[in-house]
């Protein structure tokens, strides 16, 4: 297992998968509200134990046969690009990820529901709690599972990891104004074509 290939496969999955997420949109408001530094690290604390949790598991596969794990890492990875390939082609092409921006909202307006002053800790808490419960049974949790069982561990802990913080900085310094100007059918295309190609990659590499 190459450590630069697991580290560019996290790195894209995580960057491209992630951006417009509801992981995103958390951070992005929450960046509104409270000084963006405290925010950052609160957000990326959470996916950084997520993705180490994440790859944990993913080597836990190492204990079965090979063949049997790659076989249902294909599966995994073409049956989630097909997905999200059928749900782009139902989309209008108007959509600008407002479903997620809502249900963030609605997340982050939950939690700070009766609270009048916030510490910095505060702040780093309720972002690492908001954003681990988002994130928890995500699809991008389950395919980094899926790449850590069959690249390198600590390539696809570094890229994922990179990728997170990326889109998490993203969201925290101008997540307002790109988020109406995202388009839902182009990042769910986009995500369903790279889910595809690490399918084909694992199925050839288990050839």
């Amino acid at each position: 297992m190459n450590f630069l290939t697991g580290f560019t496969s996290g790195l894209l999955l995580i960057t491209l998968s992630e951006l417009g997420d509801k992981t995103f949109f958390i951070g992005a408001i929450l960046a509104m509200r409270h000084p963006r530094r405290w925010v950052f690290l609160g957000v990326t604390t959470a996916l950084a134990i997520m993705t180490l949790f994440s790859v944990w598991i993913g080597q836990l596969a190492s204990f079965f046969p090979k063949h049997y794990v790659q076989g249902i890492a294909v599966a995994l990875f073409i049956g989630f690009g097909l997905k999200l390939l059928y749900d782009a082609s139902r989309m209008s092409g108007k959509e600008t990820l407002d479903g997620e921006q809502a249900e963030a909202l609605e997340a982050v307006e939950h939690r700070e529901q009766g609270i009048a002053t916030w510490s910095a800790r505060a702040v780093v808490m309720e972002a690492f709690t908001l954003t681990f419960v988002a994130e928890w049974g995500d699809r991008t949790q389950i395919a980094t599972i899926t790449l850590a069982s069959s690249h390198h561990p600590y390539g696809v802990l570094l890229g994922a990891i990179l990728g997170h913080a990326i889109c998490t900085a993203i969201a925290v310094a101008c997540g307002k104004l790109i988020a109406g100007r995202i388009s839902e059918r182009l990042m769910t295309a986009l995500g369903g074509a790279l889910f595809i190609g690490f399918g084909i990659l694992a199925a050839i590499e288990s050839a």
